[in-house]
């Protein structure tokens, strides 16, 4: 057990990565952060119970446990931008996804304090999730590594107009194998849900870094609108009902990838 991160192991080729679940923030640090930040709107609330069906799946699945106001662990350590030109959020955010201070006026990190979250923080996710991946590619030929992720469906500081529910990233097909992308596409087409590939969202960092279907590891990343499981406002509550319409959705889409996978495995 660690502060850090939740860790279920599995034996299945399929790790679920969910690095923006984490809502705590270290209590040294809580007095730097205003009352907008300590609410941590911006968390991907609930993936952990959406994608609990992974479990029956034999799958990893990794969680973050501490804010992405402390540290963005989807954003690379060095904070170079993934989309350049385009309105996004850094490696220790000082605003909000709509725009309001996260820190008390003087209480933004400096290099120091960054450096510092990168060690405590950020390193011990990525070298969790490696090692997992490793350790499955030991018995897999290829494995294939979901980025769970979840977001308001309206934020007009980062892109225009409503989200469509389902944002499919492979960087322009380059983090998975054709065929996997295309089963997690057919099961968002033959659903009632709006979708896209490679849209807005092509994938963050750990998709981008670990993604190399070359060596086997297949990458792909789900950005949901949050309204197609959960209230969107505080206090940021799951909707069953909603839940259970997007839940088989979300299963097939995984199913159907992890199906490609493991045919690609056959074939290897």
């Amino acid at each position: 057990m660690t502060d850090l991160y939740t860790l279920e192991r599995g034996d299945a080729p399929l790790v679920i990565s969910i690095p923006h679940l984490g809502t705590a923030i270290p209590e040294a640090l809580r007095s730097q952060y205003t009352d907008v930040a300590l609410t941590v709107a911006d968390t991907d609330w609930h993936l952990d119970r959406l994608y609990a069906f992974a479990q029956s799946l034999g799958a990893t699945i990794l969680g973050a446990r501490v804010s992405r106001y402390v540290i963005d662990l989807n954003r690379p350590p060095n904070d170079e931008s993934l989309y350049p030109g385009q309105t996004t959020t850094s490696l220790c955010p000082t605003e909000t996804f709509r725009g309001e201070p996260i820190y008390r006026p003087g209480c933004e990190p400096d290099a120091a304090e960054r450096q510092r979250r990168v060690e405590a923080y950020w390193q011990p996710y990525h070298q969790t999730l490696r090692a997992e991946l490793q350790r499955l590619r030991s018995r897999h030929a290829n494995v294939l590594l979901w980025e769970a992720h979840s977001i308001a469906s309206v934020l007009p500081r980062l892109f225009d107009d409503k989200l469509p529910d389902l944002n499919i990233g492979t960087q322009e097909g380059r983090t998975t194998h054709a065929t996997v992308q295309v089963r997690a596409e057919q099961a968002a087409a033959n659903s009632t849900y709006t979708w896209v590939a490679n849209g807005r969202f092509k994938g963050g960092y750990i998709t981008r870094h670990f993604g190399a279907p070359q060596d086997g590891v297949h990458a792909i990343q789900l950005e949901m609108c949050q309204s197609t499981y959960m209230n969107e406002h505080a206090p940021f509550d799951y909707a069953p009902a909603l839940a259970e319409r997007v839940e088989p959705v979300l299963r097939k889409m995984v199913v159907g990838a992890l199906e490609a996978i493991q045919a690609l495995n056959s074939a290897a």
